[in-house]
């Protein structure tokens, strides 16, 4: 299932299991550790000096629709969303080892286990051995140590060269949760939004955001109500007169304009140039080559008004595969045309995938990190683009919403 759906539930759990008395520690690990795409189940691990009362909650939540097993320091239970879920009680000097276990991913495990080996210990889930000796357990950070490595974030352990990365010291400083000013692609009640600009801005002030940029939709959208170049004059001016009345969020002016089939866009340069910041974006004719959908895109970048292109590869998880598209033509373009690759952080979405990701910090090419919101709950979102940036090894620097909106506008065309 969608990490970015399914979550709250996972985070009520754990906010249950920590209330459990007598639990000191509560983690959730595997695939909703490493910030993937799509979670098959949740990990729950726990430090308690009375693993039965955990047990016992555990199997008694309501999200439960079966009990799979009940034990003195593990449970299996299947939950009504369709997951299975476990839970582990595991002793404070194990905590690290199992966390580190039980996050994966197989093939990062498998490595470490290796290095264990060749340095003579043993690596389980338990703790770090010499012989019988327990060396370490207690944190990740002293097993990694232990062994000669750097701590290693979770979304990157996939046998990628974080490995050899956090033994020479050069793992990137990856961009943090925390690291985002801004949100550059926002929808409102103009469109096929659900709330107004002013709504808009308050609930992202309230996120504790310092800007976020409105990118209605254009009119050859016809079933979003898309704006033409006259509802978009009307609409910068709308955003003037909001601003007067919203203080603590700077609210740019922007649009997410369709590219057209040839790849020309369907707001005149005119208009676009009054903008702040353009971000362009498919949202039709899915089924063309490879090469005329990668020709199509390249010519939009070389508008010296479009700074972003939204979602690159249209892709929706589970529901539309990308459309045929040459990722490394784009990144090569976007590098030459100076424009910013968008990861679109709406948990269905998130449009760049992790792999491209590292492709273009590779490159030397920019991206923004964007909720598409089209409510006001939407921009808690961000953050599983953050994850995303994060597993393709961005750092602060790669991503211009990292920026004061000043900074951010002077890397755009």
């Amino acid at each position: 299932m969608i990490l970015g759906f399914v979550t709250p539930i996972l985070e009520a759990i754990v906010e249950r299991l920590g209330k459990v008395p007598g639990v000191s520690q509560v983690e959730c690990a595997g695939s909703a550790r490493r910030m993937q795409e799509t979670v098959g189940d949740f990990d729950f691990l726990v430090v308690s000096h009375h693993p039965e009362k955990v047990m016992d909650m555990f199997v008694h939540m309501p999200e439960v629709s079966d009990v799979l097993a009940h034990g003195p320091t593990k449970s299996s239970v299947h939950l009504n969303i369709g997951l299975d879920a476990d839970v582990r009680v595991v002793p404070e000097e194990s905590f690290g080892a199992a966390l580190q276990y039980f996050t994966g991913d197989k093939y990062h495990n498998v490595q470490l286990r290796q290095a264990a080996i060749a340095q003579g210990y043993t690596l389980n889930e338990y703790g770090l051995y010499k012989g019988k000796k327990s060396i370490a357990g207690h944190t990740e950070k002293e097993i990694y140590e232990k062994l000669g490595y750097v701590w290693i974030p979770p979304e990157i352990r996939t046998n990628s060269g974080e490995l050899d990365a956090a033994k020479k010291g050069t793992l990137p400083d990856l961009v943090g949760y925390d690291n985002l000013k801004g949100d550059l692609q926002v929808q409102t009640d103009w469109t096929d939004g659900e709330h107004s600009i002013e709504e808009m801005a308050k609930a992202a002030k309230k996120l504790g955001l310092e800007y976020i940029c409105i990118t209605d939709h254009t009119k050859s959208l016809a079933m979003t109500g898309g704006s033409d170049e006259k509802k978009l004059l009307k609409q910068m001016a709308e955003i003037d007169e909001i601003q007067k009345r919203v203080s603590g969020i700077t609210i740019l002016k922007g649009a997410e304009v369709n590219i057209l089939k040839d790849g020309t866009l369907d707001i005149d340069d005119e208009t676009l140039a009054k903008l702040d910041v353009v971000g362009a974006a498919v949202h039709g004719n899915f089924n063309l080559s490879g090469h005329e959908q990668t020709a199509r895109i390249v010519r939009a970048m070389e508008n010296p008004n479009v700074d972003i292109i939204f979602h690159p590869t249209g892709r929706v998880i589970q529901k539309r595969p990308a459309y045929a598209v040459d990722v490394d033509e784009l990144i090569k373009a976007a590098k030459r045309t100076k424009t910013v690759l968008e990861i679109d952080a709406y948990p269905s979405r998130l449009d760049l995938k992790d792999e491209y990701i590292r492709k273009a910090v590779d490159a030397g090419v920019h991206l923004s990190i964007d909720s598409d919101a089209h409510a006001m709950s939407h921009f808690q979102f961000l953050r599983y683009g953050i994850g995303q940036a994060r597993r393709g090894w961005a750092t602060r620097d790669d991503v211009i919403n990292t920026r004061s909106w000043e900074q951010m506008l002077k890397l755009l065309k």
